[in-house]
């Protein structure tokens, strides 16, 4: 495989889903004309996190040996093809690519998007990284199911918005299910 393929193996293109579906029924949840702009920045918002915490828990994962008899798709730093140090590095040029548009739109909306940005963020790295990762302590499908669902979903309407409406809400919730 050459190092193209093996890293965007490690980016997990079928979970891609997870992050373009919440931000597609967040933005038709909005009830004035989609801004298209606000719709492709939550939409790069929504794959970079994907992605960074994809390469997170590949190193998270991989440094803890949690990976190493794993039955399914390769995994970059327990199948040795990626060092540790390097997939945490994809992991933190995903998170800053999520960060730039989401700085951008907290700059033009609201600066509590900051926030709901650094939150989403930790949420990701700690899903199986950190001292105490969620993700093992059986919490991991809770978070999946706020992050995903009601933040991705209702954010995205947020964005159109710049309120949350009972609909967007009521539109996350199958999201977040579905995600879990």
């Amino acid at each position: 495989m050459t190092s193209k393929k093996i890293w965007l193996a490690g980016a997990r293109p079928n979970t891609w889903p997870a992050a373009i579906v919440p931000v597609a029924v967040g933005t038709a949840a909005a009830q004035s004309g989609p801004d298209f702009i606000r719709a492709i920045l939550a939409l790069l918002i929504a794959l970079s996190l994907q992605i960074g915490v994809n390469y997170a828990n590949d190193y998270s994962d991989g440094i803890r040996g949690t990976d190493d008899r794993r039955i399914g798709p390769m995994r970059l730093v327990a199948s040795g093809v990626a060092t540790p140090g390097a997939v945490k590095r994809a992991a933190v040029g995903a998170f800053v690519l999520a960060a730039i548009p989401g700085i951008y739109l907290s700059l033009v909306i609201t600066g509590w998007l900051l926030l709901v940005g650094a939150l989403c963020i930790g949420a990701a790295w700690c899903y199986t990284g950190g001292p105490k990762p969620y993700g093992y302590r059986g919490w991991g499908e809770l978070f999946v199911f706020v992050f995903f669902g009601l933040v991705a979903s209702a954010g995205s309407t947020y964005l159109q918005d710049e309120r949350i409406t009972a609909l967007a809400i009521g539109a996350s919730v199958p999201v977040g299910l579905l995600t879990v």
